[in-house]
């Protein structure tokens, strides 16, 4: 009797250890919640381009500065010039107009990823979230009636509001998913960039196109009602941690937080400054995440130019095979998350070969593509399908860099994204200055462009490199050594987390992986 006691203990206790209910687990749905929360934030952040390009009046303003590139022989394909809006902004004025959003999204990063590790993410992400949809709607009132500065300054308030989601992304991420399945499960969320990307390009071009009041108006109005749709789902539905969710299977509650904190009771500590700005592992990040961010604006500003100006695509079907190479991407970082978990758990590699490998793909593979597209003339096919699989290869930064905050510090890995992609979104505002620096003389515009590509090809792959030489995968000591050494976690214990006054549950010890 008592060895068939003892055996059901046993098994019971070790169901509580697997992860419960399945497809039908709370933390996918809170998942798939943050996977749509990231679309929005990228669809509110890249329609302006489409949209700008609708409200221009060009015959108003050409000058003679857009021109194409006379060195590809062949003219198969026609120019399809823009149909003209209401507005004679120069492309100085346009260049404010889209970078105005990104000025605020940058400033709110840091305060914004020191104010959730204090105060809990779930509140900042979701108002921020919902004033950025919110002023969408005022988009046409305020180009119709307050001119360039009145739009720069609503573009300026959606940046404010978007400034969170990174930051507090990634701090639920670290509440939520458990070492094992942390690759797959950021990547699914991180990948929302991409669809959202994706959804964008096109569905904005057919507003613009088609859309009510005007065409271009309707692109902030269709997405500022999803956007305002999903913030208010996501303020109802959503949990700032397990311990805090009401109806989550106790199962699954109990799983994640053995994985993640432990169950003994420990302070969170202060966020450690001055340990944060001594750690080799946190600059790898910090290097790799902004060489990314310079490649990446790099692409995502200037390929549809390129396939306009050099490639000679019309502007309609640019749209959208300039979304093919996001599309690409979306797809390679859902498959490669899954090898990169399955490298960690099946214990052939550890959690730094893994980031490191994976990361490798993900920088290496976009800058020989570069390199590689620059050399291929004017051979459309060619020059496309190379930036297509560059592209899709740099979906492995998601199982990467992007998540290796929450290895080295789960309890700091939103201040630790704020630092990072502020620093990266600093750098990402160079790729088009720089671009359009350089290609100013158009009678050698091939050439000027294959000097963007390997500048943005050299950043890519010396960045990748400081990050494989210094990088780590492994839970850093500043992370709160010292209350785990104090109280070592209770494995055997059933208890849950305590809950602090401000509404987090209590950190536990966590392993080194």
């Amino acid at each position: 009797m008592s060895a068939s006691k003892e055996a059901i203990c046993a098994s019971t206790e070790k169901d509580l250890e697997k992860p419960a209910l399945g497809c039908f687990a709370t933390r996918y749905f809170v998942t798939f919640m943050l996977f749509l929360g990231m679309a929005n934030a990228y669809v509110m952040r890249t329609n302006m381009s489409v949209a700008i390009v609708a409200m221009v009046n060009h015959t108003a303003i050409k000058t003679g500065e857009e021109e194409y590139d006379d060195e590809c022989g062949d003219r198969d394909i026609p120019i399809d010039d823009s149909q003209d809006g209401e507005f004679p902004w120069s492309s100085a004025l346009q260049g404010y107009i889209l970078s105005s959003f990104f000025y605020g999204y940058v400033i709110t990063q840091i305060p914004f990823g020191i104010l959730a590790k204090k105060y809990g993410s779930l509140r900042f992400l979701g108002y921020g979230m919902l004033i950025n949809s919110v002023f969408a709607f005022l988009v046409p009132v305020a180009a119709r009636g307050g001119g360039v500065w009145g739009l720069c300054a609503v573009r300026f308030i959606q940046g404010l509001g978007e400034g969170p989601i990174v930051p507090c992304t990634h701090a639920m991420l670290a509440k939520w998913i458990p070492p094992n399945e942390r690759s797959r499960m950021g990547a699914a969320v991180y990948a929302g960039a991409q669809f959202g990307t994706i959804i964008s390009m096109p569905l904005s071009g057919l507003l613009a196109e088609y859309g009510f009041d005007g065409g271009w108006p309707s692109i902030f109005y269709v997405f500022g009602v999803v956007g305002t749709i999903w913030s208010i789902a996501f303020l109802i539905f959503v949990y700032e941690e397990p311990s805090a969710h009401p109806t989550i299977d106790e199962r699954e509650k109990k799983y994640i937080n053995d994985a993640l904190w432990g169950t003994d009771v420990v302070k969170s500590p202060p966020i450690p400054f001055k340990a944060i700005m001594k750690s080799l592992p946190f600059y790898a990040i910090l290097f790799a995440h902004m060489g990314h961010n310079y490649g990446y604006e790099t692409l995502m500003t200037e390929l549809p130019t390129y396939m306009k100006q050099v490639l000679r695509f019309s502007l309609k079907s640019n749209g959208l095979l300039s979304s093919l190479p996001y599309l690409a991407m979306w797809l390679f970082s859902m498959f490669i998350s899954v090898i990169a978990d399955w490298m960690i758990s099946s214990k052939r590699f550890s959690h730094t070969a893994t980031r490191k490998l994976i990361n490798s793909i993900g920088q290496y593979g976009p800058g020989i593509a570069l390199i590689a597209a620059s050399y291929t003339g004017c051979d459309r096919a060619l020059t496309l399908a190379i930036l297509t699989i560059g592209v899709g290869l740099n979906g492995g930064i998601y199982s990467g860099f992007k998540i290796n905050h929450l290895d080295l510090t789960p309890r700091f890995a939103g201040f630790l994204m704020a630092i990072t992609n502020c620093s990266a979104n600093l750098a990402g505002l160079l790729a088009p200055i720089a671009a359009g620096n350089l290609i100013s003389d158009h009678s050698k515009m091939m050439g000027q462009w294959q000097i963007v590509f390997f500048i943005a090809a050299f950043v890519y792959i010396i960045c990748g490199t400081f990050y494989n030489i210094f990088g780590s995968g492994e839970r850093q000591y500043w992370d709160n050594p010292e209350d785990d050494e104090q109280k070592p976690a209770l494995q055997t214990s059933s208890t849950t987390p305590q809950r602090l006054g401000n509404g987090n549950s209590a950190p536990q010890a966590i392993s080194s992986s």
